[in-house]
């Protein structure tokens, strides 16, 4: 029976072209949208360590003077470089990396490649196992590195491919801002989105080319870049940033599980306290400790203009399967003679009522590939926006099957009331009238 329905649902379709057309554009237009914004809050609102992310906290407290004190508030979102190197040095987690963003000027090797800047970070050695941060050559440096401030370096395989072709860079020598560095490791392709470890020099900013050890990166003064929040005779000279009172470090932790992290929030608790003591922090103690997912909560990194075309792209979807409703109900009520034929021949309720929601469903079908489409449309036009997160807009396999499961569901809640009404035809009446 399925296929007979099948073929007088097309047939219908063919009888009525421009009802069944506005009918497709209708829930194409309202897909469309959907899938477009909604796309784009997927690949906003992603987990961006998902393997990790229940484990992987971001420590705050509070070092600041009496000055600007609102009690409640909340605590700095980095740290100083002092406090930062005592919770590195306590060593208190599985793994902890303390870092900070910069631009590092890198001279080539090759004549053909004029001297440029590469968006760099400098960071501690536990980075790269605790962010899971893939290795396409070599390895990443070790703890006697950090203390002996080396020249080593990790590179990304962007800029390896550019400096080297797409050779295995490791035990070569890359100059940079004046220095010889021996390459160690090549990172894979990796972007964590959202750009999670640092927000600070952008929430969906791409992976920086350049990993050095953070002790060398201050022992030739390299440029850093990203936010610096100052108090009392704290000032920002860039060469003196060791004893200043800023703060302008990221520090996280990794902790085994709920246990791990109370007693990490009572340690720095605790740590607070005798800072307090020796007369160096003097607010409250004020500690917070989230995990990856919650620090991005805290941190809004979601556009909320984006949270709100989402909702307003669901309000349009539902206008167009009004409108969609209202076209069904027409077109079967003009088809009450060839039911009542139907009926009087034995067709039972049920079965009309699955004729007609297999026609629903052919026009859902097609309004889900041009809807589709839309949404093709859509995502091109948010990636020619100057936003940080445009290139991210890209619909993946998990989005392109909701879209027909969209389209489907939204045909079929359209088709039901248009169908139910259409079986409640008295078939002697409508044969009657004819």
């Amino acid at each position: 029976m399925f296929g007979y329905y099948l073929d007088l649902a097309l047939r219908s379709l063919k009888r009525n072209k421009v009802l069944t057309a506005l009918m497709v554009l209708a829930i194409a237009l309202g897909i469309g949208a959907c899938m477009t914004t909604f796309t784009v809050l997927h690949v906003l609102s992603g987990d961006p360590i998902p393997s990790k992310s229940a484990r992987l906290f971001y420590p705050q407290l509070d070092p600041q003077d009496m000055d600007g004190y609102r009690e409640g508030g909340e605590p700095p979102d980095q740290v100083t470089w002092i406090d930062g190197m005592n919770l590195l040095k306590a060593k208190r987690g599985a793994r902890q990396a303390l870092m900070t963003g910069g631009a590092v000027p890198i001279q080539p090797a090759k004549a053909d490649i004029d001297p440029f800047y590469s968006d760099s970070r400098y960071t501690t050695s536990n980075f790269f196992a605790m962010f899971d941060a893939p290795f396409l050559y070599g390895h990443g440096w070790s703890d006697a590195d950090d203390e002996s401030k080396s020249r080593v370096v990790v590179i990304t395989r962007t800029l390896n491919d550019k400096l080297f072709g797409d050779k295995d860079s490791t035990g070569q020598t890359i100059r940079l801002q004046d220095a010889d560095f021996r390459v160690i490791g090549v990172l894979d392709t990796w972007r964590p989105n959202p750009h999670f470890y640092d927000l600070n020099t952008g929430n969906y900013t791409e992976l920086e080319e350049v990993f050095v050890p953070l002790s060398t990166s201050r022992d030739l003064k390299m440029p850093r870049n990203g936010s610096m929040d100052c108090w009392g005779k704290g000032g920002a000279d860039s060469d003196h940033l060791e004893n200043a009172e800023c703060v302008w470090m990221q520090f996280w932790v990794e902790l085994a599980d709920a246990s791990k992290a109370a007693e990490y929030k009572a340690f720095v608790e605790n740590y607070s306290k005798e800072q307090k003591t020796l007369g160096r922090f003097q607010r409250p103690v004020n500690v917070k400790l989230r995990n990856v997912n919650e620090w991005l909560d805290y941190q809004k990194v979601v556009p909320s203009d984006v949270r709100l075309q989402s909702w307003l792209a669901l309000g349009f979807l539902i206008v167009c399967l009004v409108n969609t409703i209202g076209l069904m109900l027409a077109k079967f009520l003009r088809k009450s003679g060839e039911l009542g034929v139907r009926r009087a021949l034995g067709a039972s309720k049920g079965e009309v009522f699955k004729q007609l929601l297999i026609e629903a469903c052919i026009i859902g079908m097609a309004g889900g590939i041009c809807g589709l489409g839309l949404a093709f449309l859509g995502l091109w036009l948010v990636r020619q926006q100057p936003a940080d997160y445009a290139s991210l807009a890209h619909l993946d396999l998990s989005m392109l099957a909701i879209t027909f499961v969209l389209a489907l569901v939204s045909s079929l809640l359209a088709g039901l009331l248009p169908a139910w009404r259409a079986c409640q035809i008295t078939p002697a009446l409508q044969l009657k009238s004819q």
